[in-house]
């Protein structure tokens, strides 16, 4: 399958996600493990199926590594209404965690809201506990702007955890240039 990329980072592609990509995203979407922080999943077939048929292009992403073709997960980024802020986010495969390719994916997103959409504004959250999650916005420059207290049921677990709120504005963005 050629699909035109709509980003390449350095070992990355960044390309709407399309119905052959099934396999790859039910791979990491229906383990307990790859979803423990999510506020879906682990998913069904039929899940991931509505997923596929859902996408945004411009929005979502499925993340390919350039060497193999392989997709290794999905990040997306979505304007308010405004079109001022975004949230961004993301899921890898959990046989590709720890190898820097959340950092290079959320850099991206990040370069592309602010200056390819013109955002003053890009946020993100995650569980608090999700140490990979944290680290992917904090290399990416963006700081932690709050902590919620048990505001998160975490659907694996089946327990309530805290949760951060990241954000990183266009004018500090602009200044790590």
């Amino acid at each position: 399958m050629n699909i035109k990329p709509d980003f390449e980072t350095d070992r990355l592609i960044l390309r709407t996600p399309v119905s052959d990509d099934f396999d790859a995203v039910h791979s990491w979407a229906s383990v307990p493990e790859n979803t423990r922080y999510m506020d879906w999943g682990p998913n069904t077939v039929e899940q991931t199926i509505e997923f596929l048929a859902s996408v945004k292009p411009g929005k979502d992403f499925a993340v390919v590594l350039k060497e193999s073709g392989l997709v290794v997960g999905t990040c997306g980024i979505y304007p308010d209404e405004a079109g001022d802020t975004a949230e961004i986010g993301w899921i890898l495969h959990r046989d590709h965690w720890r190898q820097g390719y959340g950092t290079e994916f959320g850099g991206e997103l990040i370069r592309y809201g602010f200056e390819d959409l013109g955002l003053r504004r890009i946020t993100s959250h995650c569980a608090a506990v999700n140490y990979g999650s944290k680290r992917i916005m904090e290399r990416n420059g963006m700081r932690q702007e709050g902590q919620h207290c048990q505001a998160f049921w975490a659907r694996v677990d089946k327990e309530w955890i805290d949760s951060l709120d990241y954000a990183i504005l266009a004018s500090d963005y602009q200044r790590q240039g």
